[in-house]
């Protein structure tokens, strides 16, 4: 068997493809790589997503170069999948997306004025999309918003596809309002309802929270990684101020780590106010 294109360092994309071909190999392959299928595969092309998306958040330009191989090395591993299966393969993978890029910008790639507005773009390119969707028979209005995609991210598109025609709050008064009805009623479930009502008043909750950030044009999924990254600093800084005592959170209380909570947060304001 020749290795030379898997060993030479100038191979590019056809090397690529030929490792992963290889290692899919049902006779010579890697065992592992061999029992995978779409399904299996599918968690850690969301993770590696994900994983640049925090690269990029850190200006971590080394670490985003990996990463995003590792990303190319998921879309790679599904196209080899779809080969073996007679689905698709790379070649006409990109060839669809490529199509697509070149439909999608008329105003680019054709006779289309590229005079207007980044808000006349966006209109146009959800016309594009709706015409591509009704090609595809997904003629319902929430036809097409991909199911695996994070619960925030999909509630907002649900959200922004129902208000194209005119099904929305018109101002954030009103969310905020739906958001008040909605804790009063997570309250009463959980005094007098069962754990699945429980949660069914949460989801609904959570589903408000995500209309109002779209409302405030927040992304609700960023939000939420500011506020995790928030809670990890302060509760860090608690920690260091606790060994700093000898002491582990364990060794404390609520009360002490409370105060210490309330102490860093007050730093990080004068901190704040010194820098602005």
């Amino acid at each position: 068997m020749d290795d030379t294109l898997i060993h030479d360092p100038n191979g590019g994309m056809p090397r690529l493809l030929e490792i992963m071909r290889r290692l899919r190999d049902p006779k010579t392959g890697c065992p592992w790589d061999i029992e995978q299928d779409f399904n299996t595969i599918a968690p850690y092309t969301i993770e590696e997503a994900y994983e640049v998306a925090d690269a990029i958040a850190r200006s971590d330009w080394a670490d985003l170069e990996g990463e995003l191989g590792d990303l190319l090395l998921q879309t790679v591993y599904h196209t080899q999948m779809g080969s073996e299966a007679g689905h698709f393969d790379f070649d006409s993978v990109v060839k669809a997306i490529s199509d697509k890029m070149v439909a999608r910008h008329p105003h680019v790639f054709g006779d289309e004025s590229r005079d207007k507005s980044a808000a006349q773009q966006t209109a146009d390119w959800e016309k594009i999309k709706a015409a591509e969707r009704g090609a595809k028979a997904q003629t319902r209005t929430l036809d097409g918003v991909a199911v695996g995609l994070p619960a925030l991210t999909r509630a907002v598109k649900l959200q922004n596809r129902a208000a194209r025609v005119g099904f929305d709050w018109p101002d954030t008064s009103h969310v905020i309002d739906k958001i008040k009805e909605e804790s009063a009623e997570l309250v009463e479930a959980r005094d007098t309802l069962t754990d699945a009502e429980v949660a069914e008043e949460f989801g609904d909750l959570m589903f408000v929270v995500a209309n109002l950030a779209r409302h405030l044009k927040l992304d609700p999924e960023d939000t939420l990684r500011s506020a995790n990254a928030k809670f990890q600093r302060r509760f860090e800084a608690v920690e260091d101020a606790l060994a700093a005592r000898g002491k582990t959170p364990k060794d404390s209380d609520l009360a002490e780590m409370d105060a210490l909570w309330d102490a860093t947060k007050l730093a990080e304001k004068r901190a704040k106010n010194v820098s602005d």
